[in-house]
């Protein structure tokens, strides 16, 4: 499953994030997701990622997410939260995620997102650029489902 994956983000599971049960609460797999997302981001598109939100060039929001939960990631566990696009429509996205142990082949969520490309001047969506879908094909290595 993990080879579907060029990209992956560590992220170590801190004190504040454990509940109760003691392991993660469900709420900070969302947070590893994005964090994951935004950084899938500047690594496919490069240093000026930030610009192009600024200038309403092109920035994502969420849209929907679904998070299945597999096992609990528990305090001070290295997770990767592993990122792909793995769908690209005329002004959204779809990616995938695993979060798992790091070290193991343990799965504990996959999720799914779409993320629309948004315009926070004209307080809607519009169409991914051409260029980003480009990075995006040439990041992955795959001929993506377009719509």
């Amino acid at each position: 499953m993990l080879d579907n994956f060029r990209f992956h983000y560590p992220i170590r599971v801190r004190y504040s994030e454990i509940d109760g049960q003691k392991i993660v609460f469900n709420a900070h797999y969302s947070t590893y997701v994005d964090v994951a997302s935004t950084e899938y981001f500047r690594e496919v598109i490069g240093a000026n990622w930030m610009e192009l939100a600024e200038t309403n060039t092109f920035d994502i929001v969420l849209a929907k997410i679904t998070l299945e939960y597999h096992q609990p990631a528990k305090l001070d566990d290295l997770l990767h939260v592993y990122c792909r696009v793995k769908r690209i429509g005329k002004s959204s996205l779809t990616c995938s995620y695993v979060i798992a142990r790091e070290g193991t082949n343990d799965i504990l969520v996959t999720a799914d997102a779409i993320q629309v490309s948004y315009n926070n001047e004209k307080g809607k969506s519009q169409p991914i650029p051409e260029d980003i879908i480009h990075k995006i094909k040439e990041y992955e290595g795959i001929k993506l489902e377009t719509v």
